[in-house]
């Protein structure tokens, strides 16, 4: 999974809808990306590597087994960017033979002793240095290999060493053919403090003590797979075991982590049994860890037998008591391990194979688990992700042109190719769906695929001819949009109902059509074809009470249609599907007040499904009489007993806004639960009712890990109040309120007088932050000059503001004038 998050998860939020927004270049032209021709043929990588903390490089020897892939070759052409190359030789048994060689452009290209054919094999030797922070002064977006603190100055941040591979990073810190239809087998000799543990790919053979407090350690992995998901990782960790089957798993944790360890990871077990069934292929790794790494700036990176998390992993009871927010992210980064390391895309134009199949796992993880509804509310959440990027409407699913790789990792590889195999899926049936999918991994397993290869495991187990679902949904853009109307004709007994698709090319589909008929639906399975307007007739005793299409929620598409609050109330009564009943509550919102908006919003509070209780309690105002009238007693209920946390904090915030003080003593007892969620809305709530209580209370709420909606509400209590303690936390606001105002002026005026205190006082935690920030982000806010301007501007005032603050505090000299230094370094970046 290659989501870029950044430690600034809130900067796609600011650029999205300002005037300092990107626009995609018009006419440019689209140059057709090939898939790496094969000339050779990897077989084998043996590394033997020792870190240079002090000048974040490593040492490393390789011996590289290869052979031409089909023709006679007598060259070995590699992938090494960045490096020192200091011996390149043949290899045979331990005798070293000199071989020229050329190395420039990132590319070594090695003349071999003489002419190889295919499948006779040899054994280059090559001694290099890794140089990552070349790379990423060379304008790379990434660097393969992360040294993090490795000066170990910064006494807030462990000192860990940490890859990323994808796309084509690994021949940052070995020697390569960095294309994702490369597979070789490996193994690696890391050479390290004896205080660290190691984590690589496969298994740990061996573990060798060395002179001086060190200790080398041999990771070998026997089966192949492709380089981009090779891994070291080194670390102070807790390893907790757990195992599924014989098959060893553990979990890599920071120590102040390993009494949560179970909580946050302890699903992997049964996730891997759930998916070893359902794909009737079990899990197919000699062992399973999960690691996390400081400062890693994508979610999660699914390298063989040993997953990488960003630290928004690692969570503490306030946070796992609400929900665990990571779960969907571990079935993702498992399922990989199906879909990626064991058939992986042949080229990143068919990143669909990849990525596309474990955004579905989290689908199915939570079928299964939490049942259709979480299911669906994480489809439905995952395609608005889709529908809320326009610029992503003319991208093909499988896509043969793109600038750079990292282009290919976006909501249609992703959200959109997830919702495209849950149509496949409705439409083929479970049996045929999962037997196609199992017949793929066996057919390609430890291999490269592609997406026309998929449809044939589908059509070969079906019978069933998918061009037309393949061309449109995988080779074509965009998505049905659909309006529709329906009249009834007395005299035949009969609705007849047209559908409109208003997009510019037709899709043809399967659709689900409800009518309502004396307030019962009748579920009509319809074929629209590829044209613009399609009819259909069906037999009812009278006009419908309402008309429901993509009822069961499974055409990816856009509806418009408005129904009455009268409408919505019977089609949420009535319908099983959560989109249904969801999209009916959604439908109420302009007239909540409406008698039917308040019997709706009385059953939705009463809602088996968590989510449709909260989406209610959001939507409903008790400040209005006749809501408090008839829904206060429900909500007052669920702020207090409520099974789910997240309710209990929805209703709190729900009650909130009557400002009443005799809810004061239920806001009070919220800020000693353990739920994060319930403490920090309950002090929203008291910050409302009596705000004078605020100060002496905010030292309970933990904002250490916060999400940005909890930072956000937080936001102006820190700043009005002035706390300084948690200025730190608000940062990723702050640091970019030039951008946060356009979009929203009263937030944006907030952040800017967090900045600023920030700015007047002594918070070297909290500027320290923004300089880290804004060095982090760097790379996407230059490319506006608008957006460089704007947090150029906003640092130079801030710094005549800390300037200030150090004439003014003169006894805390040394910290400021830290922090003034701090800032320059910064402003300089973008001048």
């Amino acid at each position: 999974m290659k989501i870029i998050i950044l430690s600034v998860s809130l900067l796609g939020f600011f650029l999205s809808g300002t005037a300092f927004a990107q626009t995609e270049t018009s006419g440019k032209e689209k140059v057709y990306k090939a898939t790496h021709t094969k000339s050779t043929e990897l077989k084998h990588t043996k590394l033997k590597v020792n870190f240079d903390y002090q000048n974040e490089q490593m040492n490393g020897e390789e011996w590289l087994t290869a052979s031409p892939y089909f023709y006679p070759s007598d060259s070995l052409v590699l992938d090494a960017k960045g490096m020192l190359i200091h011996e390149v030789a043949m290899d045979r048994g331990g005798n070293r033979t000199p071989l020229k060689y050329h190395y420039g452009d990132n590319v070594l290209t090695i003349n071999l002793d003489k002419i190889y054919n295919r499948n006779q094999d040899y054994t280059v030797y090559i001694k290099y240095t890794s140089r990552p922070n070349v790379v990423e002064a060379q304008g790379s977006p990434a660097k393969g290999l992360y040294f993090i603190n490795s000066s170990g100055k910064d006494p807030d941040k462990p000192t860990q060493i940490w890859t990323d591979g994808e796309s084509e990073f690994s021949s940052v810190w070995f020697p390569t053919i960095d294309k994702p239809n490369q597979k070789t087998t490996q193994e690696i000799y890391m050479t390290v403090p004896d205080k660290y543990l190691t984590l690589s790919n496969g298994v740990l053979k061996e573990s060798q003590k060395e002179s001086g407090n060190m200790r080398t350690d041999h990771w070998v992995m026997n089966q192949r797979h492709s380089v981009y998901l090779f891994f070291m990782g080194v670390g102070e960790y807790s390893v907790v075991k757990d195992k599924w089957r014989d098959v060893p798993i553990d979990y890599y944790v920071e120590k102040e982590y390993e009494p949560y360890a179970r909580q946050i990871y302890g699903n992997t077990p049964e996730m891997m049994e759930f998916f070893s069934k359902k794909l009737n292929y079990d899990y197919p790794w000699a062992k399973y860890s999960q690691i996390s790494g400081r400062d890693y700036p994508s979610v999660a990176m699914e390298n063989t037998t040993a997953t990488l998390h960003n630290t928004a992993v690692l969570q503490k009871p306030g946070q796992l008591i609400d929900e665990n927010k990571w779960e969907e992210y571990i079935a993702h980064e498992l399922f990989h391990h199906w879909f990626g390391d064991l058939v992986t895309a042949e080229s990143w134009s068919n990143l669909t194979i990849n990525e596309s199949f474990a955004n579905y796992s989290q689908y199915l993880w939570n079928e299964y688990k939490y049942g259709k509804d979480q299911a669906d509310y994480h489809l439905m959440s995952n395609l608005n992700k889709y529908f809320n990027s326009p610029s992503d409407f003319k991208k093909d699913l499988v896509r043969f042109s793109y600038d750079v790789p990292e282009d290919t990792f976006d909501v249609v590889s992703y959200e959109k190719g997830g919702g495209i195999l849950h149509m496949l899926r409705n439409y083929l049936g479970d049996d045929a769906f999962f037997a196609g999918i199992s017949d793929f991994l066996k057919t390609y397993e430890y291999k490269n695929a592609e997406a026309q290869q998929l449809r044939l495991s589908f059509e070969k187990v079906s019978g069933k001819d998918l061009n037309w679902f393949f061309n449109q949904w995988y080779y074509g853009s965009g998505n049905p949009k659909l309006n529709y109307s329906y009249t009834f004709e007395p005299a035949k007994k009969q609705v007849e109902i047209i559908v409109n698709q208003t997009q510019d090319l037709p899709f043809e589909f399967p659709l689900a059509i409800d009518v309502y008929d004396n307030g019962k639906p009748k579920r009509y399975n319809v074929w629209v074809k590829a044209q613009a307007k399609n009819t259909f007739s069906f037999n009812a005793s009278g006009k419908p009470d309402l008309v429901n299409i993509n009822a069961d929620g499974i055409l990816l598409s856009e509806i418009t249609d408005k129904k009455t609050p009268e409408q919505n109330l019977i089609q949420f009564t009535h319908s099983k599907e959560f989109l249904s009943r969801y999209k009916a509550l959604a439908g109420i919102k302009d007239d909540v007040n409406n008698p039917a908006s308040v019997k709706l919003l009385s059953a939705a509070l009463k809602d088996p499904f968590f989510r449709v209780r909260i989406k209610a309690l959001e939507i409903l105002d008790l400040t209005n009489s006749n809501q408090n009238k008839n829904l206060a007693a429900d909500v007052e209920k669920l702020a207090t007993h409520d099974p789910r946390t997240l309710v209990q904090a929805a209703a709190i915030s729900a009650l909130a806004k009557t400002k009443n003080k005799k809810y004061l003593p239920l806001f009070e007892k919220g800020m000693n639960e353990v739920s994060n969620a319930v403490k920090v809305n309950s002090l929203i709530a008291i910050w409302a009712t009596d705000p004078s209580k605020t100060k002496t209370l905010i030292s309970k709420v933990d904002l250490s890990q916060a999400s940005k909606d909890v930072i956000i509400k937080m936001l102006p209590i820190v700043v009005e109040n002035k706390i300084d303690s948690q200025m730190q936390y608000i940062v990723p606001i702050v640091a970019f309120y030039p951008l946060v105002k356009p979009n929203n002026p009263e937030l944006g005026k907030v952040a800017e007088e967090g900045f600023n205190r920030i700015m007047e006082t002594d918070n070297i935690a909290a500027t320290e932050g923004i300089v880290k920030i804004l060095n982090q982000a760097k790379s996407q806010m230059v490319k506006n000059v608008e957006t460089k301007k704007a947090i150029y501007n906003m640092l130079e005032a801030g710094l005549l503001k800390k300037n200030e603050a150090l004439k003014n505090n003169l006894q805390n000299k040394e910290s400021i004038n830290k922090q003034v230094a701090a800032l320059k370094q910064v402003i300089e970046e973008y001048k």
